[in-house]
C-alpha cells in the first residue's frame, strides 16, 4: 500500500516555511526530515507516524485516534501513529506535525 499523498501535500504546505526540512521515501512511506532527523511520515499503513519525546509517548497514546507505533512486533516508544480518522482538517493536522517538527528540531543537526 502506498502512502496517501493528498496527506502528503498537506504536510507539505504545513512546513512550507519550515528551513531544514527534507523528504525521503522511507518505510514505504514519505518521510519529512528536519535538519536530518525524521518528524513524521505519511505512512504506508495509513494516517500518519509522529516522533515525540519518549516520555510523552504513555500520555499521548490515551487520546482519541493515536496508537501506538509497533515495528518488528515491539512498541516503539517516542514514536506514535495516528489514524486516518484523526486528521481530516488542518485544525487536527498541525498540533501533529508541529509536534514532530519541535522534537526533531530539538535534536542536533546530522
Amino acid at each position: 500500500m502506498a502512502y496517501d499523498e493528498d496527506l502528503a501535500e498537506r504536510i507539505r504546505e504545513l512546513l512550507a516555511t519550515t528551513a531544514g526540512v527534507d523528504e525521503k521515501r522511507m518505510f514505504g512511506g514519505l518521510a519529512f526530515l528536519v535538519h536530518g532527523h525524521m518528524a513524521v511520515c505519511a505512512s504506508a499503513q495509513g494516517g500518519l507516524m509522529v516522533r515525540v519525546a519518549a516520555e510523552d509517548t504513555a500520555n499521548l497514546l490515551t487520546r482519541a485516534h493515536v496508537e501506538p507505533m509497533v515495528m518488528a512486533g515491539r512498541d516503539v516508544l517516542g514514536w506514535i501513529r495516528v489514524s486516518r480518522a484523526g486528521l481530516d482538517g488542518r485544525r487536527q493536522l498541525q498540533p501533529w506535525v508541529t509536534r514532530g517538527v519541535a522534537y526533531a528540531s530539538s535534536l542536533p543537526p546530522k
